[in-house]
C-alpha cells in the first residue's frame, strides 16, 4: 500500500467516525458544556460557568447597583437599615453582608453565584460553594477598582459592550473635572466613623482617590497606615494644625445628622480643632453615606460631582 492509499484511506476514516486534532477531553462538572467560560476574580481565582449566571446574590450595595446597571438583577441583597441604591431590589431576601453573610438564607435562594469582598469574604468560599454556588470576590479602594470590577460583571454576564460603555462614562467624567482644575488645590481632610472612633482617610482609600481626582489635597496623604485599616489612619492633632485643612469631610454609614452634631460637640471640646480654618469658616460637611465611604457602583460619578462641588464652595 502507498502513501498516498494510506492518506485517503485515514481521510475516510475520520470522516466515518470523526477524528480531532487535539486530545479529548474529559467532561467537566454537571451542567457544563460548549457555551461554559471562565473569569478571574481580584484574588486571582479562576472561577468558570457553565452558562450566564441568572440567581446572583450580592452583598454589598455596590456590587448590587453594578449588577442592575449591566441589565441583570440579584435575588439576594445585603442587610441593610440604609435605602437600597436600586429602587427595583428593595424588597429582595436580605443575607446578611461582607462582615458576616447568613448561609441559611443564601442557601434558600439557591444562587448560581454570591458577590463577596476580597479579602472579607475568602473565609466564607467553602461554606458558599459547600452549598453548591460560585463565589466571586472583589473590592472596590479605588475608581479603578470599581472599573474593573464593572469589566469582571460585564465578562461573568457576557455583557462586555454595556460595561465598556459604563467605564466610558467614568472615564469622561474623570477627565472633564481635571480639564476644569486650577493651579490651587483645596486642603482637605477626610473623617471615617462615629464619635470615639474617628480614623482619616488615606489616599489609598476610595473617598480619598475621589478626593485627588476631583483636585483636592489630602492632608492625611502621609499619615501612617492602621494596621487593621490600611485605607485609614488615626488622627494626628499636631498635624492637622499644621496643614490647618480648609474643608472638614465626615463620612459615615450611620445617621448624618447625629455624626455631625456628635462631631461638632467633640470639636467644641478640643481647642486644637477650633484653631482650624475649617471649623472658622463652618466648613465642616457630611458626605452622603451613599456615595462615601462604601461603592456606590457606577454612580461614582455623583459621587465626583459632589466632592467638586464642595471643593469648589471653598475656593
Amino acid at each position: 500500500m502507498n502513501k498516498l492509499t494510506l492518506l485517503i484511506m485515514t481521510a475516510l476514516l475520520c470522516a466515518v467516525i470523526g477524528c480531532s486534532s487535539t486530545a479529548p477531553t474529559t467532561s467537566g462538572a454537571a451542567g457544563s458544556g460548549a457555551n461554559s467560560y471562565t473569569i478571574q476574580d481580584f484574588a486571582g481565582r479562576t472561577v468558570s460557568f457553565p452558562e450566564v449566571p441568572n440567581n446572583i446574590v450580592a452583598l454589598s450595595n455596590g456590587e448590587l447597583e453594578l449588577i442592575y446597571a449591566l441589565g441583570s438583577k440579584v435575588v439576594g441583597r445585603p442587610t441593610s437599615t440604609s435605602p437600597v441604591p436600586v429602587k427595583e431590589a428593595a424588597d429582595v431576601q436580605q443575607v446578611g453582608s461582607t462582615h458576616g453573610i447568613d448561609l441559611e438564607k443564601i442557601a434558600a435562594l439557591s444562587p448560581d453565584v454570591v458577590l463577596g469582598n476580597n479579602p472579607l469574604n475568602t473565609k466564607d468560599i467553602a461554606s458558599v460553594e459547600g452549598i453548591g454556588s460560585k463565589m466571586v470576590l472583589t473590592n472596590a479602594n479605588s475608581i479603578e477598582e470599581i472599573k474593573k470590577q464593572i469589566q469582571l460583571f460585564g465578562q461573568m454576564l457576557q455583557q462586555t459592550d454595556k460595561a465598556n460603555e459604563l467605564t466610558q462614562a467614568i472615564d469622561t467624567k474623570v477627565k472633564e473635572l481635571q480639564a476644569a482644575q486650577g493651579p490651587s488645590k483645596v486642603r482637605v481632610l477626610m473623617v471615617y466613623g462615629a464619635p470615639g472612633t474617628y480614623m482619616a482617610a488615606l489616599n489609598n482609600s476610595l473617598s480619598g482617590d475621589i478626593l485627588n481626582l476631583a483636585g483636592g489635597e489630602n492632608i492625611a496623604a502621609d499619615y501612617p497606615s492602621l494596621e487593621s485599616y490600611p485605607q485609614y489612619a488615626q488622627l494626628n492633632t499636631e498635624k492637622m494644625i499644621k496643614s490647618n485643612p480648609q474643608i472638614v469631610l465626615l463620612m459615615t454609614h450611620g445617621d448624618t445628622t447625629k455624626v455631625k452634631e456628635g462631631f461638632l460637640k467633640e470639636m467644641q471640646q478640643n481647642a486644637a480643632w477650633n484653631s482650624l480654618d475649617a471649623v472658622k469658616n463652618n466648613h465642616v460637611e457630611v458626605l452622603p453615606s451613599d456615595l462615601f465611604g462604601t461603592n456606590p457602583g457606577t454612580r461614582i460619578v455623583d459621587a465626583l460631582d459632589t466632592m467638586n462641588k464642595l471643593l469648589q464652595a471653598v475656593k
